[in-house]
């Protein structure tokens, strides 16, 4: 998943508060000189704020950016490896900056700064690059809450839509169940006919029940899916074919349900069929991924709702396993990968 950015106003309007209240002492120091009589106020001492300030603002933007909005996570490298990157860029960036103001202050302000000064210097930017590291991941964290509360809103609200279009199409389950086992009686002296009552009834009894969880093991979902495949080679016979192949290790991972499902649906409704053109569709895994994936085929004419149900399954798939569903259409060859979370 895509890591969420701190936004960009959160971060300017933290780095210019940063800026004046690091820049407030010095000049407080040069009022209260100017004040006293102690010194003359000339443009020299707004240049030299002015440019002390840009370089405040511009090193505390920096660090916010480094801390808060570079996806170190992405990197598949052990914790310690990863911090020690998050410190060594720190602390070069810091030496950057302190270099890069002690050489350009002279040929904006036409003179050196003293040892004292540039002591000053080193010692303030070492103590903001510290307390910049820490607001930085404090945005950091409070980014990801905000986008987690925003997730769980976005699920509940899927989940009240599902819940919806379940009452709008609600059919007594015990009616239909009953009227399938009728027909099955009538039509029992015929195997295949049997075997399909039994197959559409097994896969809505899994509808039904799959419709108020979340996330369901592979081995349910390939189950279900063998019976999907049974009713529609039934009805295509030798002009569609549909491969399964997946790896024991994996079946006790979770997916969303209907998942696989849908994949396959989606390429039966969308590519052509026919006895001079058969469509074969291949359900695999690699490594840590499941992939569905068939040869394109456009129908001539376009079947209704194309694409809904990949948007919606891409859409789940975020929500509930923080990852996202990979397409592609290389080759003629129109493939979906769905990435499969580690056990925890």
């Amino acid at each position: 998943m895509a890591l969420t950015k701190v936004k960009q106003g959160e971060v300017v309007k933290t780095a210019l508060l940063i800026g004046i209240l690091v820049s407030l002492p010095k000049t407080i120091y040069l009022y209260n000189g100017i004040m006293e009589g102690n010194l003359n106020f000339s443009m020299s001492w707004v240049t030299d704020f002015l440019y002390r300030y840009l370089f405040f603002f511009c090193f505390s933007w920096s660090v916010i950016q480094l801390n808060a909005n570079i996806d170190y996570d992405a990197l598949k490298w052990p914790p310690i490896v990863k911090w020690l990157l998050i410190l060594l860029i720190n602390a070069l960036s810091l030496f950057a900056v302190v270099k890069i103001i002690i050489a350009v202050y002279p040929l904006v302000n036409g003179r050196t700064l003293d040892s004292h000064e540039e002591g000053w210097v080193n010692f303030t930017f070492i103590n903001l690059s510290i307390v910049l590291f820490f607001i930085a991941r404090l945005l950091r964290v409070s980014t990801d809450k905000q986008e987690s509360r925003i997730e769980n809103e976005q699920l509940k609200q899927q989940n009240l839509e599902n819940e919806l279009a379940a009452l709008k199409n609600q059919i007594d389950p015990h009616f239909l169940f009953n009227s399938l086992n009728s027909l099955s009686s009538l039509i029992r002296e015929n195997e295949k006919a049997t075997q399909f009552v039994n197959k559409l009834s097994y896969m809505y009894r899994y509808i039904l029940q799959s419709s108020e969880i979340n996330l369901v093991p592979v081995k349910d979902e390939v189950k279900f899916l063998r019976s999907y495949i049974y009713l529609m080679e039934t009805r295509y016979r030798d002009r569609l074919r549909i491969e399964v192949h997946i790896a024991e290790e994996l079946l006790d991972r979770k997916v969303p349900p209907l998942a696989l499902q849908s994949l396959v649906e989606n390429s039966v409704k969308h590519n052509e069929i026919s006895s001079t053109n058969p469509l074969t569709v291949k359900v695999y895994s690699v490594e840590n991924s499941l992939f569905v994936e068939n040869p394109i085929r456009a129908r001539t004419t376009m079947a209704e709702g194309m694409g809904t149900g990949l948007y919606n399954l891409k859409k789940r798939y975020l929500l509930l396993l923080k990852n996202e569903v990979k397409v592609s259409t290389q080759n003629d060859i129109f493939k979906v990968e769905l990435p499969l979370n580690r056990p925890a």
